[in-house]
């Protein structure tokens, strides 16, 4: 009799042991699902932000190579009209 309750009593703490791993499995799956999709949503948000980054110093560089090509030709202008306007002087103090 003692042998058999024994057995019950160990019968009934390995079906609770396996339905407590089962359960604690599927919590643990979930969590690495869970935890899965965070990061793949935060490497979707890091791309998008390095992206937008990078866009955003390329427009930045092409403005300023467009200000300084703009900033060259008024430059190169005004060389142009004080060399021509010493030219004149020259001829003027010439005649």
């Amino acid at each position: 009799m003692r042998k058999i309750i024994l057995a019950a009593a160990i019968a009934t703490s390995a079906l609770g042991l396996a339905a407590c791993s089962e359960t604690t499995e599927n919590k643990t799956e979930d969590t690495v699902e869970a935890m899965a999709a965070d990061a793949d949503a935060n490497a979707d948000n890091a791309g998008e932000a390095i992206e937008g980054a990078v866009d955003e110093s390329a427009d930045n560089i092409e403005t300023a190579a467009e200000n300084a090509a703009d900033e060259a030709v008024k430059t190169t202008d005004d060389i142009g009209n004080a060399a021509a306007s010493v030219a004149e002087e020259a001829e003027e103090a010439a005649e």
